[in-house]
């Protein structure tokens, strides 16, 4: 649990905004050691939690500790998943994660994942979960075994953005797995994501390379009033070299 908290600790101080939990591992007990790492977690540092899990039992034990609204990490648009891990969202009044796959697996396509998305949105709205509490994953896959996913994942966001107004999240360092340089890949695919809507990413903030591609996107994207943020990480950066 130390390691944990340590990595937790290490991602706030590169500047990371929220901090994703997931315990998932052979042999570990998951809602016995979620909720116990969502706890020490949330006392070490003071950014949101996203406690993530396949597992609903998991899940909600440790909403049950979690202070604040974390994030929930997440369902996908399969009537049994939605069934479970809404409600969920509704009881605790957290906002939720939805993926973009279904019973069939993950779409190839981006009119199946938009229809996968509204699905989700539609059945939260019914249960009474507002709308801005629920954010979707356009699910990511490697370009190097695929080179036309990284376009369907761009199409997606771009039509969830226009026409829901959701926010979108992904797991954005999957898209380089298994390419040499990853980091230019990277990099590029947050630009490029922004652009399309794409709001949050799931990502190492310790890959300098990387938090500044984010940073100079927000900037150069209007989001970043008077350059604060983009000045403030090289002024730490300035100050660390003389410390």
């Amino acid at each position: 649990m130390d390691y944990i908290v340590q990595e937790a600790l290490k991602q706030v101080e590169a500047g990371a905004h929220i901090i994703d939990i997931n315990v998932g591992a052979s042999g570990i007990v998951e809602e016995e050691v979620l909720p116990e790492a969502v706890r020490m977690v949330t006392e070490a540092v003071d950014v949101p939690i996203c406690i993530d899990s396949s597992k609903p039992a998991a899940l909600e034990a440790a909403l049950k500790v979690c202070p604040g609204r974390p994030l929930l990490n997440s369902t996908t648009g399969e009537e049994k998943s939605m069934r479970v891990i809404l409600p969920l969202a509704k009881d605790f009044n957290v906002p939720v994660i939805g993926l973009t796959m279904d019973e069939k697996g993950i779409p190839r396509d981006t009119e199946t994942r938009f229809s996968i998305a509204e699905k989700i949105l539609d059945y939260a709205v019914k249960l009474g979960i507002a709308p801005e509490d629920v954010l979707i994953d356009v699910l990511v896959m490697p370009v190097g075994a695929d080179t036309e996913t990284a376009k369907v994942t761009f199409e997606t966001a771009r039509r969830i953005s226009d026409e829901l107004g959701l926010n979108i999240v992904v797991g954005a360092s999957n898209v380089s797995h298994g390419l040499p340089d990853r980091k230019v890949i990277n990099s590029t695919f947050f630009a490029l994501g922004a652009m399309c809507g794409m709001t949050a990413y799931l990502t190492d903030p310790t890959v300098t390379e990387l938090y500044q591609t984010i940073l100079a996107v927000d900037l150069l994207l209007g989001r970043d009033e008077w350059a604060t943020n983009y000045i403030a990480f090289y002024r730490k950066k300035e100050s660390s070299k003389g410390s």
